[in-house]
């Protein structure tokens, strides 16, 4: 079997009123669609989280070019050559055997993103050709897989507090989890939307606090302290993005609330520092950003020789897979609530998993069993 084509489809929905992180304004819920086609008729699908869209949709076009003919089966050799163009290698500058000269390094987030989308396109192939799921095809068992759903994002000219009752919504819809945005005001503002939100939820329901890197060390060593008594199941991305492993070690001795993060590291070598090093618990790779399932997998398997646990960040119907292949460290997937929160998830397939009393079911389809709605993709193309 051959690769014939690879194609992009960049679908972008705008969001009715624009929202915050800590970090970043969003006005658009967008996924780009990767196809890859074969000679022997099969076709796989990825999806890539990422932007500039433009950028990336161009870089799968560059290696399209480059895996056009390779076994689309082999899906490490596809993957390590398209790996292997960020680096030096001999004659490299000048261009060899047909491939480009090093990539830039101020790309290497597109890039790998790029890579991330076919390489997921690839694996879902792999499970059409084996005539079964991706899970099965890892050893996997078919079970439902734990899912929280994530809210309280900041919309401007709403109530402080607002984040309380949607969280407590996402609880009457039958979750058992539930993380909030925290991070974009004052610290004692922050503190009140907790304790508001904890109070709306019950005792009960688990409570994570996606922090977007918000907090230097000493401030989030003080925050963390405050937080404790709405026993907190996880502190995610709680530092700001140039501090490292150390400063995760450092924030970990001063607080009981395990430290999530890792969702926006490139490469699993990056995730094996904070794991052995930063004290970090629940690993959040996503497939969808950098790197592909091939990489996720790796993440997986170290994850689970270092005792801690696996927690993707969103594209369930991707990752739950990843977690049904790894149940010994898998703690679950992220989910978003209802069709306004998430229009992706709901508008983008016509088959797709269920989410039903807090966790994913996933359809016992080959590959990734998800079939897309080309209609919604036209409808909303970018």
């Amino acid at each position: 079997m051959k690769i014939t084509s690879i194609n992009t489809y960049p679908v972008s929905v705008p969001q009715t009123r624009p929202r915050f992180s800590a970090h970043e304004l969003t006005t658009a819920f967008a996924v780009i669609i990767t196809e890859v086609h074969t000679d022997e008729g099969l076709v796989g699908y990825g999806q890539i989280h990422g932007r500039p869209m433009q950028d990336i949709c161009g870089w799968v076009a560059r290696f399209a070019e480059i895996v056009i003919g390779m076994d689309p089966l082999e899906h490490g050799h596809v993957w390590g050559r398209l790996f292997g163009l960020m680096s030096p290698r001999p004659g490299g500058v000048r261009g060899s055997l047909g491939l480009p000269p090093p990539l830039p390094r101020g790309k290497r987030a597109e890039i790998l993103a790029a890579i991330g989308g076919i390489d997921i396109a690839l694996w879902d192939i792999k499970g059409k050709a084996a005539g079964m799921p991706v899970y099965k095809l890892l050893g996997g068992t078919k079970r439902p897989v734990f899912t929280y759903a994530t809210g309280g994002h900041y919309v401007e000219g709403a109530a402080l507090c607002a984040c309380a009752e949607e969280l407590a919504s996402f609880i009457s819809m039958g979750y058992r989890a539930v993380k909030l945005k925290v991070g974009g005001e004052t610290m004692a503002e922050e503190i009140e939307r907790v304790r508001a939100t904890r109070n709306a939820i019950g005792k009960e329901p688990m409570l994570m606090l996606d922090m977007n890197a918000a907090y230097d060390l000493n401030d989030c060593i003080n925050f963390a302290a405050a937080v404790e008594p709405y026993d907190i199941t996880w502190l995610e991305e709680p530092l700001h993005w140039y501090l490292q492993p150390p400063d995760f070690a450092r924030l970990a001795a001063h607080t009981k609330i395990p430290l999530a993060h890792c969702e926006r590291e490139l490469t699993r070598f990056s995730v094996r520092d904070f794991i052995t090093t930063g004290e970090v618990y629940f690993v959040q790779f996503d497939s969808t950003r950098h790197g592909g399932f091939t990489e996720s997998l790796r993440v997986a398997t170290l994850a689970e020789q270092f005792g801690v646990r696996v927690a993707p960040h969103q594209a369930p119907e991707l990752h739950s897979h990843l977690c049904m292949a790894f149940p010994s460290v898998s703690f679950g997937v992220e989910t978003n609530g209802g069709p306004e929160h998430d229009p992706l998830w709901y508008g983008l397939y016509k088959r797709r998993p269920l989410v039903k009393d807090g966790h994913v079911e996933v359809e016992d389809a080959p590959g990734f069993g998800l079939e897309i709605d080309w209609d919604f993709v036209r409808q909303h193309r970018a």
